[in-house]
């Protein structure tokens, strides 16, 4: 199997997770990633756990570092900083979340790499913005991007959301930053042009999408729905008899199609119903019925008859139950989906450190991958 990125060399200098994540994507689909961390404690991720490994690697690291080569560079010495510079003279992309200036006062001008490269990618990941020396984590960018206070109950607190999702949106947005700059090559772009900046920030207000709109056009702030919809009605968690399951009624042929299969016949016959913007007027009245309704009965008997009527419904499922669908181990996380593969294992630190100092790009040589 030919991996679309085989043959790509991506210089990882990022940590904690949108870069690493960004990188790991990079090596799932086939390009040689090295990650270059602190000699002694590396990657901060590393140390956030429980729970860790039998090797004492930390989950949270696992999740975001397979299909890498780990070698640990002190930038503030001279011959380690060298063996930056001469990978960085074979690299394809860089990426790196390092605060502005930083690089540069350890002898490393990206400007002047990237003036050197006339093919060279780099991207930088940042908090809130290149011109900005706030550290930036997931938790305060969902409490400043506006998620907070759309999540949650109506009458409860803000709420974050379960995964570090503004971390996960950034990482998707460097790669995709990345892969336009792997497209562009050859067209003459200038330096200023293959230098990206993505920010966590950014990345999270843009995400809005929908509700931004929504408060755009009408002027008015959002508010927190729970489990509801603002534009769309019935889409939302209801109550079976036995578990949680959610309904989402996209359009006015489903609407009808869900009361057939739910056998709320009342509704079918209300005028007021028969549109989307109708069913927002009469939220109520739409929801009471259908609370009262899937009540009556388990979860996998709806779901059954909401499929055979083409509804869009599922379970409330916990993490172990989803997991249970997808290729999964412990030690690589959840596995890529096709063009792409596992062909090594999350690195220990500093793992490939001798290979690396010693063959450069080289070393995925000599480096064994699974299952060969």
């Amino acid at each position: 199997m030919t991996l679309p990125l085989s043959g790509i060399r991506i210089l990882d200098l990022t940590r904690v997770l949108a870069g690493p994540l960004a990188t790991m994507t990079f090596g799932d689909l086939g390009a040689d990633v090295i990650k270059i961390e602190r000699p002694g404690s590396g990657d901060e991720s590393r140390g956030w756990g429980p729970p860790f490994d039998e090797r004492g690697e930390s989950a949270y690291y696992l999740s975001i570092n397979r299909n890498k080569l780990s070698v640990a560079l002190d930038f503030d010495a001279p011959d380690d900083v060298t063996i930056v510079r001469a990978l960085l003279e074979d690299a394809d992309a860089v990426l790196d979340n390092f605060r502005p200036g930083t690089l540069e006062q350890h002898g490393i001008s990206v400007a002047e790499v990237l003036e050197r490269r006339p093919e060279l990618v780099w991207c930088t990941i940042t908090g809130f913005g290149p011109e900005s020396p706030r550290p930036g984590y997931d938790f305060v960018v969902q409490a400043e991007s506006g998620w907070m206070s759309i999540t949650g109950e109506p009458d409860g607190k803000p709420m974050k959301v379960g995964v570090a999702l503004a971390d996960v949106t950034a990482g998707k947005d460097a790669a995709i930053s990345v892969l336009a700059g792997l497209a562009g090559r050859g067209r003459g772009r200038s330096p200023i042009e293959r230098r990206t900046f993505v920010s966590l920030a950014g990345s999270a207000v843009a995400s809005l999408a929908n509700v931004a709109q929504n408060t755009l056009v009408t002027g008015s702030d959002a508010k927190r729905w729970g489990n509801a919809h603002p534009n769309l009605v019935p889409y939302q968690l209801f109550d079976a008899a036995d578990r949680g399951m959610v309904i989402a009624v996209g359009n006015d042929g489903q609407w009808r199609a869900c009361l057939r299969a739910l056998g709320l016949d009342a509704l079918a016959g209300d005028a007021r119903l028969g549109t989307n913007a109708g069913r927002l007027a009469h939220r109520s009245l739409v929801v009471d019925a259908f609370s009262a309704r899937l009540k009556e009965r388990r979860a996998s008997e709806w779901l059954d008859a909401l499929a055979d009527a083409g509804v869009p419904a599922g379970i409330v499922r916990s993490v172990l139950e989803a997991l249970a669908e997808v290729s999964a181990s412990p030690l690589i996380g959840i596995a890529p989906r096709a063009p792409g593969s596992v062909r090594l294992p999350p690195p220990m630190l500093d793992e490939h450190g001798a290979l690396v100092r010693a063959h450069g790009w080289g070393a995925f040589r000599h480096v064994v991958p699974i299952g060969a």
